[in-house]
């Protein structure tokens, strides 16, 4: 008997699988690529809500955990993931400085606010009233982190390419089975994938729609992530991912004329140069109208668990959320009320 199967190995899976490894655990991973939001991901970890000046929930937190967390994935796979880059928000007003300046003397937010304009002018972008930097910035490749992880499950024969058939799952008096795996628990980490599981599909999954962009543009010369209506972040080459839409009605993971069109207009309301969208993609965000995850055991099977809800933090969440569900499954360390999925079945009841 193994103790965990992991069904997903997007962020979500890849951090309860290490977790669980980490702790001398056996594991088994489900994965047939039907979700790809983490693969398309912008990948950005940033402790501040730009639009609004605010904190992110939990973000010293989250950071700490999460540079140590992705420090040991690289040293295992060997592969350089996390980049530590400035995030600069570019200022449309005295306004929006005055606003920074404000936000930036609040205790949680002091950390993450430099104080200090950048006045620096990047070729291709107008910026009349400078730039605000976020600390403790950055974005990790998640396409690269996926594809070496599943390169390693592979190579130590922990992986199956498969679907996973909810009908072929067995609860027993001492775990689950599944065909001829037997386990002592199962994690579901499927992201928007999970609307089809019998066992938390009353769970109220949103799912946000995004898509995203490459592009190349020549005279665009940037060494910072610029974050505006949309963020733009340099991969060298001449080449910039840009992002992201919101689309709450479209749960495809195909891009849209629509998208295309909205992308178009936003990056042309921050870069003054020419460019050419060299790629177009979209994916499906695990998103949760309360904004905060998905996390917990199903109220009536108690080896049955989720990990979900992420949405568009899961480089930051995605650490401390299994590790906060690892430490709940196995040696039973309360999880945070507002992220433990019995906020709704107390609802439902």
């Amino acid at each position: 008997m193994i103790d965990f199967i992991i069904v997903g190995s997007g962020l979500a899976g890849i951090a309860f699988a290490e977790m669980a490894l980490a702790d001398n655990k056996s594991i088994v991973v489900f994965d047939n690529n039907s979700q790809n939001s983490s693969k398309i991901a912008g990948g950005l970890y940033n402790p501040v809500i730009l639009k609004r000046f605010s904190e992110v929930w939990q973000a010293q937190e989250q950071l700490v955990l999460m540079r140590d967390f992705y420090r040991t994935l690289e040293n295992k796979l060997e592969v350089s993931v996390d980049f530590k880059i400035p995030i600069l928000r570019k200022f449309f007003s005295i306004e929006e400085q005055n606003n920074w300046f404000a936000a930036s003397d609040k205790l949680a937010l002091a950390p993450f606010l430099s104080t200090i304009l950048v006045n620096k002018k990047y070729s291709g972008i107008d910026s009349p009233y400078n730039y605000g930097q976020v600390l403790q910035s950055g974005y990790v490749d998640t396409a690269l982190l996926v594809e070496h992880y599943k390169k390693y499950l592979l190579e130590n024969s922990l992986l199956y390419k498969d679907s996973f058939m909810y009908e072929v799952l067995e609860v027993t008096s001492t775990g689950v089975k599944y065909n001829d795996i037997e386990a002592r628990h199962i994690v579901f980490a499927e992201g928007f994938g999970m609307h089809k599981n019998p066992y938390f599909d009353n769970l109220p999954l949103d799912g946000t729609k995004g898509e995203l962009f490459i592009i190349r543009a020549k005279e665009l010369n940037l060494d910072v992530i610029v974050n505006t209506s949309v963020f733009i972040l340099p991969l060298g080459n001449d080449l910039f991912k840009v992002g992201a839409t919101y689309n709450w009605r479209d749960k495809t993971d195909l891009p849209t004329q629509e998208g295309k069109e909205e992308l178009m207009e936003r990056i042309k309301e921050i870069i003054k140069c020419d460019f050419e969208i060299v790629e177009h993609f979209a994916g499906v965000r695990p998103t949760v109208k309360d904004r905060r995850p998905l996390i917990g055991t199903h109220k009536d099977h108690e080896a049955v668990h989720i990990l979900n809800g992420l949405g568009t933090r899961g480089v930051m969440l995605g650490p401390a959320m299994a590790k906060a569900l690892y430490e709940w499954v196995q040696y039973k360390k309360p999880l945070d009320p507002v992220v433990d999925i019995k906020r709704f079945y107390k609802k439902m009841r």
